[in-house]
């Protein structure tokens, strides 16, 4: 489809039409041979563009003139543009409408059109097609690097890499948000950080951004103000707070700001902290749309494996006799001298009991996420220390504090988080011509929208992203290329392919960097302390050779023409690295993804599915059904759902990307309607002996609604 035509646009009115629902709902109805109509779904998405999106778009005799409108008239930004030249103008969008993109399936089409496409301020009239929305987005990534503009089409236009929400969205548009839109902010015990943090909270939701809060410094119920015991409210009143600045801060009304907090395991309110999200708690307590999670250290593991009661540390205490925040210290490595330590407060709770809380919850609500502490930290490249997550448990980056003067204006400016994401489709990326090109094409992009990302409203925000340039290259469509190539999601080469895809990315990532490093003469700030600088990052590739375990896989690398990087590729990359550095301080990250694989044909992030044909309601559209991608009559026994394949499968898949990762990747956990809390229980311990970083939701199965809409995250949604 083009926008670009010498015809007159015809304008009836962006509305639903029922003959392409119709056609899509037979996906949901078996043909007289027992076979999914997939056809029909192909049906649908033609006869949606041609009844709907086609004579409700303006289109222009040229592509000069088509961008001179939209300049004028307020929908482009000028200066992206003004980096390029006419015909260079011209030229890319010839190449995208050479491509022949087609969308797979009705639902990538409408999500499109309905989430996406610039249209006309009343909102009647598209302005864009998949490709002019491209090929903006590698313009304005490109910032006049005609190459990298060129390469980021193709790279979008072909499927292989796609950059989140916010990003596809807004970029090169004149009244856009954000290019991100996940925050990660720390609290620190005084009002002053209280209350800034509460508008910092408020600002970001505006800008349409999801936001998590640390918690964990904040003194505990009773603790002494001024010296005068009993006087500290705790956590919760914060909480309260915290929802209900978000349930203000509602983004034009088009969703509620989201938010989520993150609590310490032994921090003494962590009990009040879960409760808060019982189904019976006290409307005074309750908290309904706040996310919640926990930081866990392997010494409560211990605890509950040995029956013994945990320790709840005073963080008042802590902070006072130790100069350290709670949340910068590790409570495994001191558990014992805070025990014994008289000038500590402290409670003690049954580790098993906190285990047990702590399944019921989930079992009932899905929360809390789940922070794993020393295993994160120990994967940590950096310097410092890390003690919180975001909204989707995918983001691990080291924080610092910011100090306040009395009218709440910075002392001392701190470093917080922003996520910047984009993702692979591991399917079209493997089948690159040169796959080495596509990460490190990838990279760039997002390199490039952590450079143009200036959040001033929040300085630590600001001040986080200028120091790290921290990005978060992400993945989706593992079952379905799984599936395709007829291999088990969760099987010996399934867990195979995963380590081997993930080892080889992250070579062409780190090399991406070092590369623009050089390119640049500078590093991200606090290079030369991490284990990147020293070398010691690189110890377990150039220890031994990975290469695939299974012949399956290794003929899958050889067939696609992927070379896997060998001890000698990785001990160069050692010296370049040591030598010039990288400039990116994170580079993966693999958030949950939700309409943007839609979209792009891909099977979510790089869990099972929920459903061989997910059920979903749009609005006015009402149900729509979207097809399992890559799956065929042929290949049905290969997509196994996420409940009857189980979470064993599911962690050790992600266990063999997690050591490649230097971040986090989001989990999440399904289970059968037949699980108990017990079975939870038994999950969690898996995830953390396996190496899990983090855990995400826990989903139940539920009889009635199987087959729907797993909710995405809000604010990574990619």
């Amino acid at each position: 489809m083009t926008i670009i035509s010498p015809e007159a646009p015809a304008r009836t009115g962006i509305g639903v039409r029922k003959d392409y629902h119709a056609l899509n709902a037979q996906l949901n109805l078996f043909a007289s041979d027992g076979s999914i109509q997939f056809d029909k779904d192909w049906e649908a998405a033609e006869e949606y563009l041609r009844q709907h999106v086609i004579p409700n778009t303006r289109t222009f005799p040229t592509v000069t003139g088509r961008l001179d409108w939209l300049v004028a008239n307020d929908y482009y930004e000028r200066a992206f543009l003004e980096a390029y030249t006419p015909a260079f103008l011209t030229g890319l969008h010839e190449r995208a409408r050479g491509a022949g993109h087609r969308f797979q399936t009705f639902l990538g089409a409408f999500k499109f059109f309905a989430s996406y496409a610039l249209k006309t301020f009343d909102g009647t009239t598209y302005l864009e097609g998949f490709e002019e929305r491209v090929v903006a987005t590698a313009l304005f990534l490109g910032r006049g690097d005609e190459a990298l503009a060129t390469r980021l089409v193709d790279e979008m236009l072909f499927g292989r890499f796609q950059p989140a929400t916010p990003t596809f969205l807004n970029a090169g548009k004149a009244q856009r948000g954000e290019l991100v839109s996940c925050f990660l902010l720390r609290l620190e015990d005084n009002l002053e950080s209280i209350g800034r943090s509460v508008n910092s909270a408020l600002q970001l939701s505006k800008r349409g951004g999801g936001v998590a809060l640390l918690l964990t410094n904040l003194r505990e119920t009773g603790a002494p103000i001024k010296q005068i015991e009993n006087q500290a409210s705790g956590v919760v009143p914060v909480m309260k707070i915290l929802e209900d600045s978000f349930s203000y801060a509602n983004q034009l009304g088009a969703r509620q700001g989201a938010g989520a907090v993150y609590l310490h395991a032994h921090h003494p309110d962590i009990l009040r902290f879960l409760d808060t999200k019982r189904e019976n708690a006290d409307e005074k307590i309750r908290i309904k749309t706040l996310s919640l999670g926990v930081v866990i250290p392997d010494v409560t593991f211990q605890l509950a494996k040995e029956n013994r009661d945990m320790h709840l540390f005073s963080p008042y205490d802590v902070q006072r006799e130790y100069g350290t925040a709670l949340s910068d210290l590790s409570v495994t490595e001191h558990y014992d001298a805070l025990v014994a330590d008289p000038r500590i407060r402290k409670t003690t709770i049954s580790a098993r009991e906190f285990f047990k809380t702590l399944a019921e919850l989930q079992f009932e609500s899905g929360y809390p996420y789940v922070l794993f502490e020393d295993t994160v930290n120990r994967a940590n490249p950096l310097q410092g220390w890390i003690n919180m997550s975001n909204l989707c448990s995918e983001i691990l980056q080291v924080n610092t504090p910011s100090h306040y003067d009395a009218a709440i204006g910075y002392e001392q400016i701190g470093r917080d988080i922003s996520c910047n994401l984009g993702s692979l489709n591991i399917a079209q990326a493997f089948a690159s011509p040169d796959f080495g090109a596509t990460v490190e094409t990838a990279v760039r992009a997002l390199t490039s929208v952590s450079d143009q990302t200036d959040i001033d409203a929040v300085p630590s925000i600001a001040a986080g992203n200028d120091a790290s340039h921290a990005i978060g290259l992400g993945q989706m469509n593992l079952h379905g290329f799984l599936a395709s190539q007829r291999i088990r999601y969760g099987s010996e080469e399934g867990i195979d392919f995963t380590d081997i895809y993930f080892l080889t990315v992250t070579y062409h990532a780190l090399r991406a960097s070092n590369r623009i490093a050089i390119e640049r003469g500078t590093t991200f700030t606090g290079f030369e302390t991490s284990a990147y600088a020293d070398g010691t990052y690189f110890d377990k590739y150039t220890e031994r050779d990975w290469q695939p375990a299974t012949e399956r896989v290794r003929t899958l690398f050889a067939e696609a023409g992927v070379a896997i990087p060998t001890r000698g590729d990785w001990a160069e990359l050692r010296e370049s690295v040591r030598q010039h550095g990288i400039y990116n301080a994170y580079l993966q990250a693999i958030p949950p993804t939700g309409s943007i694989s839609y979209v792009n044909h891909a099977t979510a992030s790089i869990h099972p599915i929920a459903a061989k044909i997910e059920i979903r309601k749009e609005g006015k559209l009402g149900r729509v059904y979207y097809p399992a991608p890559h799956m065929t009559d042929d290949n049905l026994e290969f997509f196994e759902d996420a409940y009857e394949i189980g979470y064993e499968k599911i962690i050790d898949t992600y266990a063999a990307a997690t050591r490649h990762v230097d971040q986090g990747l989001s989990l999440t956990l399904f289970f059968r309607d037949t699980a108990t809390t017990r079975d939870i229980n038994k999950a969690q311990i898996h995830a953390w002996r396996a190496g899990i970083k983090t855990l995400y939701y826990i989903r139940l199965r539920q009889p009635a609604l199987e087959g729907t809409e797993i909710e995405g995250c809000v604010s990574c949604a990619l």
